[in-house]
């Protein structure tokens, strides 16, 4: 263990967690602070897990104050504890407000680092090539500004720039990744900001990262091999883990654990290979260069058609597709081997040509390519090969369908103390009542999250499960509503009918509300129906970055928004601006997903039924994260309006409606009108 003796004398004196967070500690000093019993019930779960190298799961409902409820025990534990979170405005938020709360309460300020993943950070060659290159690159516009900017940051955070956007295309020729890191011969290491942010995680107590950066720094470590594992991570070693938003474990942890290659990859491999050649080589090699990238981008084209006209015989559209061992022939085949011949080529140039790091990055990056497209083409086992298509782009890759012995044997089997939290972890079983006799036997409790992080056998260390409750009044000041009168969702009237009864909630609490839709084809639907019925204003996704957006409908505080999943969960809008969610459909997951349907199949030939053991469970949970942005504050009151009526005439509806925490229901638009109007009434 990395335990550091000078930290523990320090914060001994301090007490336990529940000391400092109850009624005398000393965040009761502050006058907004809120004594909670809930939040001490974690704190003390949390501690008990990082002293007995134990695992714990916790459902914690909104407004306990999780994040204290963790931060305070790891720092008070003495060692070095990694806080993986789901968002990167979740980890500024822990660093920008919570630990200098922490810090103010405690009197010293705990001693904290965060680490974003690597395209966050300028690199300083990157850079200085692009700025070297001739290319006729419309980024070289930007360069001067982006220069400006690094010769006064001390972290090379592009989050701190403003006036470009974060999409804008400078960021891909000039931002670090494992792809392109050179390493310790590198001529800017010492002042490289990717370096200087790992030698702050070394001297830091707590590291907070997101979950793409921890299963990213996993996966590297793991392909690279013990000799070879503490060079290839970001992450110094560690401890323990918090992973706050833990449902979103699985899916990320999927996606690293796998292999990915694009039209988009590719062709910003041959972007950087034809700047790296032609500022490193002499004439005559470079000239000679761009006959060999240009094959190489003659092949990719070839590759990636032929599988969009794949996608296309299977009936178009965009999204993953499952592709099986006989998915692509003769001719696809024949073209992924021209690629790979052209990207021998490409990497075998730069071989006999390194004559510098930028080139030699080529090389290797070549060579991963190569590497990920035959994974790719050839799955290994326990893998699941998928194409996706979206607008000009195409994608090939394999994902791991079960993670579950990944997390347990690497994460677990590797760690000391490993917390998972998030207001949404648990699911309930089907009613005796209402489930079909013949249904199989349901997921109940935390069953589906262990069974799907391998946490239900095999397991080497103890494991506690704690559910904590809001303590948000839903009773009285939340409604659920669910019409039973809209015609099915798959009839053709349904978006129609949907939109009509939006717009008579909409009126009722004179806007503040979400529209939250399980496709863009509804979120388009909708949008347009209220922009034209409502008189407010109505913000579509899509139309401004996602936190222009939310600060709009902020501050106007009687706007509608209307979104897809991405806005179901770690959003927060607290106060009256917000009074009204409504959602379209029951978020089932797409069962023609690659990734979904694999899954499917591993547990029907495990003996289990995929719909009530996977992809309601899934919904549960997906639901109450929805619903659980109606209520971030003590004072806040509102209205969620389901128009699935399934979730009450189908057994299955109550393993989901059992899991929202709305305990006043109706189905019924009059008993709508009549809560509002008392919760106006009551203030």
């Amino acid at each position: 263990m990395l335990l550091r003796p000078v930290l523990i004398q320090t914060v001994a004196e301090l007490g336990t967690a529940r000391a400092i967070l109850g009624k005398e500690g000393p965040f009761s000093r502050n006058d907004r602070y809120e004594h909670r019993e809930e939040q001490l019930a974690m704190a003390d779960a949390v501690s008990r897990a990082l002293d007995n190298d134990s695992v714990l799961l916790c459902e914690a409902g909104t407004g306990i104050g999780k994040t204290l409820a963790y931060l305070v025990p790891a720092i008070l534990s003495g060692r070095r504890v990694v806080i993986s979170t789901a968002t990167r405005a979740l980890q500024d938020q822990i660093t920008a407000r919570d630990v200098p709360a922490i810090g103010a309460a405690l009197g010293r300020m705990p001693d904290v680092a965060i680490a974003k993943g690597l395209s966050n950070y300028v690199c300083l060659r990157r850079l200085r090539e692009a700025r070297l290159s001739t290319d006729a690159s419309p980024a070289r516009k930007i360069l001067p500004v982006v220069q400006a900017w690094v010769e006064r940051t001390n972290t090379g955070d592009i989050a701190e720039v403003g006036g470009i956007a974060e999409d804008d295309p400078v960021w891909a020729d000039v931002t670090s990744s494992s792809d392109t890191r050179v390493g310790s011969s590198c001529a800017h290491h010492d002042e490289c900001f990717v370096t200087r942010m790992r030698r702050e995680l070394q001297r830091a107590q707590i590291i907070v990262v997101n979950h793409h950066l921890f299963f990213a720094d996993l996966a590297l470590r793991t392909k690279a091999g013990p000799a070879a594992e503490a060079r290839a991570g970001v992450l110094p070693p560690y401890d323990a883990v918090v992973f706050d938003e833990a449902h979103r474990i699985e899916d990320v942890a999927s996606m690293f654990f796998g292999v990915r290659v694009s039209t988009a990859k590719i062709a910003a491999l041959l972007r950087d290979a034809a700047r790296a050649f032609g500022t490193s080589l002499g004439e005559r090699d470079a000239i000679e260069s761009l006959r060999v990238l240009e094959v190489a981008r003659a092949a990719s084209a070839a590759f990636f058609g032929s599988l969009r006209k794949l996608a296309d015989r299977g009936g178009g559209g965009e999204g993953r597709i499952a592709l099986g061992p006989d998915a692509l022939d003769a001719d696809q085949r024949r073209a992924h081997r021209d690629l790979d011949d052209a990207l021998d080529i490409v990497e075998s140039f730069a071989e006999t040509h390194a004559v510098s790091d930028a080139v030699e990055v080529v090389r290797r990056r070549a060579r991963g390519v190569r590497d990920d497209a035959f994974a790719a083409v050839e799955p290994a086992t326990h893998h699941v090969a998928w194409m996706e298509t979206r607008r000009d782009h195409v994608s090939l890759g394999a994902s791991l369908v079960d993670v579950g012995p990944v997390f347990r044997d690497l994460v677990v089997g590797r760690t000391g103390g490993v917390v998972l939290t998030s207001a949404t972890l648990s699911t309930v079983p089907f009613s005796e009542r209402s489930a079909p006799a013949s249904a199989p036997a349901p997921v109940s409790g935390f069953s589906f999250l262990k069974r799907r992080l391998g946490l239900d056998e095999g397991l080497q260390v103890g494991l506690e499960e704690v559910e904590l409750g809001s303590p948000f009044d839903y009773d009285s000041r939340a409604l659920l509503y669910v019409p039973r009168d809209l015609p099915d969702t798959a009839h053709a009237s349904f978006l129609d009918r949907a939109a009509q009864r939006a717009a008579e909630l909409v009126a009722i609490t004179g806007g503040g509300a979400f529209m939250l839709t399980t496709s863009m084809r509804a979120m388009r639907h909708l949008g347009a129906s209220l922009a034209r019925t409502t008189g407010l204003p109505v913000f579509v996704q899509g139309e401004a970055p996602k936190a222009i957006l939310l600060e709009r409908f902020r501050a106007h505080g009687n706007a509608v928004l209307v979104a897809t999943l991405s806005y179901w969960e770690g959003v927060d809008v607290p106060g009256d601006a917000l009074r009204l969610v409504m959602f379209d459909k029951l978020p089932f997951a797409v069962p023609s997903d690659a990734l979904v349907a694999a899954r499917c199949s591993a547990l029907a030939e495990a003996g289990l039924d995929p719909f009530t053991s996977y992809t309601v469970p899934e919904a549960a949970i997906t639901l109450k994260q929805g619903v659980g942005r109606l209520m971030r504050t003590r004072s806040d009151r509102g209205i969620a309006a389901v128009f699935d009526h399934r979730i009450v005439t189908r057994g299955y509806g109550y393993a989901i409606l059992e899991r929202l925490p709305i305990a006043q229901r109706t189905e019924e638009i009059e008993d709508v009108r009549a809560f509002w109007e008392r919760m106006r009434t009551e203030g």
